[in-house]
């Protein structure tokens, strides 16, 4: 392999390994899994993050607290920018984080990640991170979706916990039994 291919190949190693901390970052946080949220991180790192600014173990103990407020909540990342220096990376990536309440009203919130990550002993992390809140707003309940007919009514659905028993941590995934008709 020459050398211009082999730079492109490690490129694209290291923004999908820098692209997975994100993922498991936002998974960790919607499951309240304590280890995976702190497996994105560095020691040392510092996340400013709206009305928090801290070290990390204090950061997912308020994330935990005040998302402790819902009942599901959803951390999606979409667009994703970053600019590779060796060994330090410097990312914005949007995100999306809708919390569902036990009653209206809901809250969803746009924003991005401002991020330095590291690649430290061969592993990328966040070194520093700044979150930048764009937008919250309230959500009531839809109207359409509770008309809307389901197959199963929502008592029947795959139940959603945000713990390890949630069906995304088994290997392999157990779905419920087929109806008989």
């Amino acid at each position: 392999m020459d050398a211009t291919m082999e730079k492109k190949l490690r490129e694209m190693i290291d923004r999908d390994e820098i692209w997975q901390v994100l993922v498991r970052y936002g998974r960790g946080l919607d499951r309240f899994d304590r280890e995976l949220v702190r497996s994105c991180y560095f020691d040392d790192a510092i996340d400013d993050h709206d009305t928090f600014v801290g070290r990390v173990e204090d950061f997912i103990d308020w994330a935990n607290e005040t998302s402790g407020y819902f009942v599901s909540h959803h951390h999606g990342v979409m667009n994703h920018s970053c600019e590779l220096h060796g060994d330090d990376a410097y990312c914005e990536t949007y995100f999306l984080f809708t919390g569902v309440a036990a009653t209206p009203p809901h809250a969803l919130a746009m924003g991005r990640y401002i991020d330095h990550f590291q690649r430290r002993n061969s592993e990328w992390r966040i070194a520093n991170r700044v979150c930048v809140i764009e937008g919250t707003f309230e959500l009531a309940d839809s109207r359409a979706a509770a008309e809307f007919p389901s197959a199963f009514g929502p008592h029947e659905r795959q139940p959603a916990t945000r713990d390890r028993n949630d069906v995304s941590y088994h290997r392999p995934p157990r779905p419920r039994q087929p109806r008989s008709t």
